[in-house]
């Protein structure tokens, strides 16, 4: 017996060892960035393996970042592209979803595949086609330019789908003895039940939205109008870079996504362990 639990108490801290080394292996790269962007570029490109930490804390290129890149548009941007991407997705695929899910109309079999298809090929065959959109709109280097690819989600529609099938056909059947129709059906009876697939959903768009690159640099190439990941990606140099500066704009950038996590914390555990699913 106490062989048996010396071995047991020998597996956990093998295993919490593991996830330790995991842990910190995880956090290096973010720890980096946030010395050097309190480094000086000589610093920074130092081939000394030794020069780890600063020689002296200083903001300058946090202040020098802020002034020369406007981050005051940059978050605005990318608030509002997230904030809308989410509500039109939630909203366009909760509708899809209980559709596919419990309705039968002619063609649904046809249509759904339509949007696992769509889900197969890759997303950047569809720029083209949308871009010529966007500019026919007159929507370059606008938020609504921003939000367009992501009104309609194929995996946000898959996802629902999923979570009103797995719901009992008994509560819709009572509610239609009630007298309920199908928009009273879906309103108070069977949306409230998706919450959890509707916050996953929301989580897995804001996350994707957040660090989308290729649109924004391509609809929205100002600078008053871009978002964060184009941004940076701007100011990689062709030759050389000022890595400091860069990963200043970098610890800056990674803020909005800290803040929405640390106020939605319980939604994220929640949404992420009742979807089954992980980012």
């Amino acid at each position: 017996m106490e062989s048996y639990q010396a071995r047991q108490r020998a597996t956990q801290g093998l295993i919490h060892l593991i996830l330790i080394i995991c842990s910190i292996t995880m956090l290096v790269p973010f720890l980096w960035m946030l010395l050097t962007a309190f480094k000086t570029l000589t610093e920074a490109t130092s081939v000394n393996p030794f020069v780890i930490f600063p020689s002296s804390w200083s903001v300058d290129n946090f202040v020098s970042v802020w002034k020369n890149y406007n981050f005051l548009y940059l978050y605005k941007n990318t608030i509002l592209m997230i904030f809308w991407r989410v509500v039109c997705a939630v909203l366009t695929a909760t509708l899809a979803g209980y559709a596919f899910g419990r309705l039968h109309f002619p063609g649904k079999n046809l249509l759904f595949s339509l949007i696992l298809i769509q889900m197969m090929v890759p997303s950047q065959i569809f720029i083209i086609p949308q871009y010529v959109m966007v500019t026919s709109l007159g929507w370059t280097n606008s938020i609504a330019g921003l939000v367009f690819p992501g009104v309609v989600t194929a995996f946000g529609t898959f996802l629902l789908k999923q979570g009103y099938q797995g719901l009992p056909k008994d509560l819709e059947e009572a509610a239609a003895i009630d007298g309920c129709n199908i928009p009273q059906r879906f309103l108070w009876i069977m949306a409230p039940l998706t919450r959890s697939a509707m916050v996953s959903l929301g989580i897995f768009t804001a996350v994707f939205a957040y660090k989308d690159l290729m649109w924004p640099m391509i609809v929205c190439p100002q600078v008053e109008s871009t978002t964060l990941s184009a941004a940076l990606a701007k100011m990689q140099g062709q030759y050389s870079s000022n890595y400091p500066e860069l990963m200043a704009a970098a610890l800056m950038a990674c803020i909005p996504m800290i803040v929405l996590y640390l106020i939605f914390q319980k939604q994220f555990i929640e949404g992420i362990a009742t979807s089954g699913s992980k980012l």
